[in-house]
């Protein structure tokens, strides 16, 4: 069920139109105002990271600043919300949701990066943003993806072994954390539903109908939707924090041990589980690509029952219905890479193409999860 996938085409994939001189002009000035006892506040260049991510504006830069005669560099990172007319990925990028999360995270003893400053005001850069401080690490990359090449496939068994019980012990720390106690009634998803689950795929619902805003429906998501609602989870069990995009490409790690969790924009009130289900499938949408290609990638690398036994070690909770919350991750994945494509014709990168489907580049593995023939628990 290897995806036919081709791992250079993202390696170009355009993430904005942003002007990076302009920008680093703005930031200088934006940072001036905010360090008022500096003398003079510069910022050399603006990188991005390589490698991950696209659906939001990352700008990795050093602040040099110069107060009592004396100058300090400080490692920062920019996070930005997409331009509209960039073809966002997701409708709505809620920064000071983030902000505020990552902070709490952090207090909570959750590897994440310190945040230093929010910004709503869409004037300074042209949109909204906030900084965090830059955190030393290394990430494992999408392109190419990691069980292709790099330093997880280089690494040894037992420093893998590492990296992922550290991951899954960071997802439990995230998980501890008291949903009600920690007032975040912020985080919960603008939609309806009697249930957080109920009210989690509603919001996945409500993406579906605006990916397809322009008319062209994909009727293997909405029979995965079909599928979610035939096989509802009977116990749903209590909410946590659900990173929302849990995996490996969203971690940087000190060696092999989780130095910080990244990327909160998919989190939201949910069942354990589904950091789980998202955590594997997305390793195993990986994996795929590499046995593509023709190469043995990372097969006994985030397996699920592994995965569910350490975390059950670590919580205490047994997890349930992982069938279920596999196949919901593929779907959630569907509908964001059919996004995905969209964008890249936007861009000029890629052809709409006859069939629908065929924007999902895991589609046999979503039929295989609905139709009985693959399971991730074998």
């Amino acid at each position: 069920m290897a995806p036919e996938l081709d791992i250079e085409d993202g390696a170009s994939v355009e993430r904005s139109t942003l002007d990076r001189d302009s920008l680093r002009l703005r930031l200088e000035a934006w940072l001036a105002e905010r360090l008022p006892g500096a003398e003079a506040v510069s910022v050399p260049e603006l990188g991005a990271p390589s490698g991950t991510g696209m659906s939001s504006e990352t700008l990795l830069f050093e602040a040099v600043v110069r107060e009592a005669g004396a100058e300090r560099r400080e490692p920062l990172v920019a996070r930005l919300a997409p331009d509209p007319r960039d073809v966002p990925v997701f409708p709505r990028y809620d920064l000071a949701a983030q902000f505020r999360l990552i902070e709490l995270v952090g207090r909570a003893g959750v590897p994440a990066p310190a945040v230093r400053w929010l910004e709503t005001d869409p004037g300074p850069l042209g949109a909204p943003f906030f900084v965090m401080e830059r955190v030393e690490g290394r990430v494992p990359p999408d392109i190419p993806p990691y069980p292709f090449a790099g330093w997880v496939l280089e690494a040894s068994a037992a420093e893998r072994d590492r990296l992922e019980q550290g991951t899954v012990e960071a997802i439990c720390a995230l998980h501890a954390i008291d949903l009600e106690g920690a007032a975040l009634d912020f985080l919960a998803f603008p939609t309806s539903g009697d249930t957080p689950l109920r009210r989690h795929v509603q919001n996945q619902r409500d993406y579906y109908a605006w990916v397809i805003g322009d008319g062209v429906r994909h009727p293997l998501i909405e029979r995965a939707f079909d599928w979610i609602d035939a096989h509802w989870p009977a116990h749903e069990g209590p909410a946590v924090i659900s990173w929302g995009d849990s995996r490996i490409g969203n971690v940087l790690y000190r060696g092999f041990e989780p130095a910080a969790l990244l990327d909160w924009e998919m989190a939201g009130p949910g069942p354990r589980e589904l950091d789980l289900g998202w955590l594997c499938f997305m390793h195993r949408f990986f994996q795929d690509i590499a046995e593509g290609a023709g190469q043995p990638g990372l097969p006994d690398f985030l397996r699920l029952p592994d995965a569910a036994a350490r975390y059950e070690k670590r919580s205490g909770h047994a997890p349930r219905d992982l069938l279920w919350y596999t196949a919901y991750a593929a779907l959630r994945h569907a509908i964001i890479m059919a996004r995905i494509h969209r964008r890249m014709q936007h861009f000029g990168q890629a052809e709409p193409p006859v069939d629908p489907d065929d924007r999902i580049p895991h589609r046999a593995r979503l039929e295989g999860l609905i139709d009985g023939s693959w399971s991730p628990l074998d």
